[in-house]
């Protein structure tokens, strides 16, 4: 058997919950096994995961705050074993980090972190990462069948594939009360979070002041975008940490990145140079970042942004 474990927030199946089941459903299909996705928390939705591949939703019976990591591995590590799972598949986001070490210690399994595809080779599985700041892929496989994997997010598209509706059940799994106490909850609402965000707008210390962002988040707008920046911008307090890109922030994969003001340091590159496509604006012909654009145009942003924000806006009020 698969299980899946899915993300929901408030209230809502996370994009990248979805896409770890349609992983999993591609491992069940290649070792002709049943699907099964665990989640915290009920929804009328769930039924309609069937459509994913999915055959049975196990509900947890108990009020389990999922941001606690070590109560949230007894869950799973328990309901794989109950059921007999080999495969344990859920998303490389913040939880799935914290989450899938602990799994892979308590169930005595390989871990696959960041994975992007799977392949098959005479009746193995083999999941392929991206490594080396995405300059290499590396290829594992597993030697008893069994794995914990954490798929990349944006590395699919979540599609349906099939028309019937999965059971949906609770399980009754006992967990110790959990030893975090939540003092406060600051969540950011109104936005895509940056690790499933499928267009990405970034800038750097080219805009000069955090005054100029306007610009940059009225492109975001037009064209439903996150926003994002560069560590140095960050760390002055221009925009929010949330926002970080790189190495050491957060790492994307989107299917458009747009760069603006930004020089393209090692660091940057190594958190964003995964995008299916890249465009980078700055005014500096000999800016790292143009050896790893798709597209670039060399320029003044104070001057180039508007402009395109004003072309958006004539191509949307003309094609409405």
């Amino acid at each position: 058997m698969v299980l899946v474990y899915i993300e929901i927030h408030q209230g809502e199946i996370k994009k990248s919950g979805l896409e770890a089941i349609c992983f999993a459903a591609q491992i069940a299909k290649l070792k002709s096994s049943p699907l099964t996705a665990l989640v915290l928390s009920n929804s009328d939705s769930l039924a309609g995961l069937g459509n994913y591949g999915v055959q049975n939703v196990l509900v947890a019976n108990q009020n389990i705050d999922g941001s606690d990591s070590q109560n949230l591995c007894s869950l799973i590590s328990q309901v794989a074993e109950k059921n007999q799972a080999n495969y344990i598949v859920l998303s490389n986001s913040s939880i799935g980090k914290s989450v899938a070490g602990r799994l892979a210690v308590r169930l005595n399994r390989p871990l696959v972190s960041g994975v992007n595809t799977i392949l098959e080779e005479g009746g193995k599985l083999i999941f392929r990462k991206s490594v080396y700041s995405g300059k290499a892929s590396a290829y594992y496989t597993s030697k008893n069948d069994k794995a914990i994997i954490a798929l990349s997010p944006n590395s699919i598209s979540p599609s349906k594939s099939g028309d019937s509706n999965a059971t949906v059940s609770s399980v009754e799994i006992a967990v110790q009360p959990s030893k975090i106490k939540l003092l406060d909850r600051n969540l950011v609402k109104g936005k895509i979070p940056l690790a499933e965000a499928d267009t990405v707008v970034s800038a750097g210390r080219g805009m000069k002041e955090p005054g100029n962002w306007g610009m940059i988040e009225e492109l975001a707008d037009l064209i439903g975008a996150s926003t994002a920046c560069s560590r140095p911008v960050a760390d002055i307090g221009w925009r929010p940490h949330h926002e970080h890109v790189g190495q050491t922030g957060i790492a994307i994969k989107p299917n458009l990145y747009i760069a603006i003001g930004i020089s393209g340091a090692i660091q940057h590159l190594a958190g964003v140079n995964s995008s299916r496509k890249i465009i980078v604006i700055n005014k500096d012909p000999e800016a790292p970042f143009f050896k790893a654009a798709d597209y670039g145009i060399c320029g003044d942003l104070f001057e180039v942004v508007p402009k395109l924000n004003e072309a958006i806006r004539k191509f949307k009020s003309s094609n409405s």
